[in-house]
């Protein structure tokens, strides 16, 4: 079996080669950096592993042979999901990776926005040592906490936004309609959540029903003091409407790890703020996440390909249809991804 790596900036494919080598599959780095170089560089693959490149119909299309697209990462708003379960592609990815991880980094962005943290220590570097300009400063006990999107990581994040001291209300469209209750935390609607809350967490999919799902409209609902939080995705918020709001004062702060174009470029007005906290889509990342990552992507893609069902696919009803989702040539034995310590530090994912 041939497997593909389209493009990733991770600096080492040590632990991908420790599941393929001995599974006999060949694996292959490119670095496309288009989609015609793309198709040329994964012609004749079996299975294909995306960070961030957009898998389209055409590019399906291309490459007849391919009967798996592995993604790292939880998201899989770059892949025609549609279009490959068209075609008998399984698609896979690592729904329940980095919980622990981004739900840490969205509390941490929190109290580093709440506090000021990063603008106090940019003053001290310039000689001030006061806090006129985060005044006023508030604890966590008896603010509101508000999550919408109570997955896995919504669900870690209130979890230990509640430990804090913060009051917690959730969202969720996946809920059952009328109830008060939701893993636990109460389930209000997005209007009064927005309406309360001196946190906004974002961690819901990117989708159509979610593309800008805080714009302008849910940016005027918030309250003055809130901040608005962002680890799910960019394209969940209107990013217009938000520099709008913060130019405005009609919100606190915010604190944007994802973003609707990446790497944000460095004159892009979210820079000028001192109210916002920006990291470069990092919130995933740790050493035990970054290696479950990558082991689980590929072993996905190796499953497929060997002729068993992965543990993680989106598409579960190409499995046992006649196409291109027939065992690939080359039988391996089960793949199961296991924990070892990553050496190095990747920019993304």
């Amino acid at each position: 079996m041939r497997i593909v790596i389209t493009e990733c900036d991770h600096d080492s494919f040590d632990r991908e080669h420790e599941v393929t080598d001995p599974a006999g599959a060949e694996l292959v780095l490119t670095q496309s950096r288009s989609a015609a170089e793309l198709i040329a560089n994964v012609a004749g693959a079996d299975g294909i592993l995306v960070q961030y490149a957009e898998i389209t119909a055409e590019v399906m299309d291309a490459l007849p042979s391919l009967r798996v697209i592995g993604r790292y990462g939880v998201g899989v708003d770059s892949v025609d999901v549609a279009a490959a379960t068209e075609r008998g592609i399984a698609v896979c990815n690592v729904p329940d990776y980095g919980t622990e991880s981004v739900s840490d980094h969205a509390i941490g962005l929190t109290l580093a926005t709440a506090r000021g943290i990063p603008r106090l220590d940019r003053g001290m570097r310039d000689g001030s040592f006061d806090l006129v300009a985060v005044r006023p400063l508030y604890q966590t006990s008896g603010r509101v906490f508000g999550i919408v999107g109570m997955g896995l990581i919504g669900t870690a994040t209130a979890r230990k936004a509640a430990g804090l001291g913060y009051e917690v209300l959730g969202h969720d469209i996946a809920a059952e309609p009328g109830s008060d209750a939701f893993h636990g935390f109460p389930l209000v609607s997005l209007d009064e959540l927005l309406e309360r809350s001196h946190v906004v967490s974002l961690h819901t999919p990117l989708n159509e029903s979610t593309r800008s799902l805080i714009g302008a409209r849910e940016l005027a609902a918030m309250r003055t003091d809130a901040i608005l939080v962002n680890t799910s995705r960019g394209g969940v918020v209107d990013t217009g409407a938000l520099v709008a709001a913060l130019s405005s004062g009609s919100i606190r702060g915010a604190a944007i790890d994802v973003h609707e174009t990446e790497p944000l470029p460095p004159d892009h007005p979210l820079m000028g703020f001192d109210s916002v906290v920006l990291t470069p889509h990092l919130a995933w990342y740790t050493e035990e996440s970054y290696d479950e990552l990558k082991r689980r992507t590929v072993a996905n893609v190796v499953d497929v390909c060997a002729g068993r069902a992965p543990r993680d696919i989106v598409n579960p009803e190409v499995l046992g249809a006649p196409g291109r989702n027939a065992a690939c040539a080359v039988a391996a034995p089960a793949v199961r991804a296991t924990t070892a310590t990553p050496a190095a530090l990747p920019t993304g994912a």
